[in-house]
């Protein structure tokens, strides 16, 4: 695997192979920020398309104070909050029924993987009813195991801001799925 360093290097002076690289290696972390933010299948496409011609237009001026991981997904990011904001959808409406989830199973056999399976597609349809930039940062800190100072410097949101969304976003979820479950469920 090329460093961030190399990479970026090599795509400043023409290297298109490289540029490949590097959609190939940010394509899941775009991907994964633009369908937290957008619902609409085709409008998703298009952005993660434009993200990485923005990546490649303000490359140069990329300066290595943050990983380059974070740089790109703080353009996915904020290209998909304008997108949002073109279309004048709501970006932080707070459901009363909502929530979010974090959870950990073992796994021991076959029946416990597949009722696992179950319970992970029912956990990612809760989350897709979540407000769009809860859905955004809950898939930062936990799918991509962003830290709260990365998460802050890709939403420009204050790192408060950022914990109080996490938790926000966690309680609806934790909601939905007692709710889904019709019981307590202990998290």
């Amino acid at each position: 695997m090329i460093d961030d360093r190399t990479l970026v290097s090599q795509i400043l002076s023409g290297d298109k192979q490289a540029f490949r690289v590097l959609i190939k290696q940010h394509e899941r972390l775009v991907g994964h920020m633009v369908a937290r933010l957008i619902d609409r299948h085709e409008d998703r496409e298009e952005l993660c398309q434009d993200v990485f011609l923005k990546v490649y237009e303000k490359l140069g001026e990329f300066t290595f104070q943050s990983k380059l991981s974070t740089w790109v997904a703080t353009i996915a990011y904020r290209h998909g909050i304008n997108h949002l904001r073109k279309r004048k959808i709501a970006i932080s409406e707070l459901p009363e029924d909502e929530s979010t989830l974090e959870r950990f199973i073992a796994i021991d056999d076959a029946s416990e993987t597949l009722a696992d399976q179950q319970i992970d597609t029912i956990v990612s349809q809760l989350i897709e009813k979540l407000p769009p930039q809860y859905k955004a940062i809950l898939t930062l800190y936990h799918v991509q195991k962003m830290t709260y100072p990365e998460i802050v410097e890709i939403t420009g949101l204050p790192e408060g801001t950022v914990k109080n969304y996490l938790f926000r976003a966690r309680q609806l979820l934790k909601d939905k799925v007692k709710k889904y479950l019709g019981k307590e469920v202990e998290l």
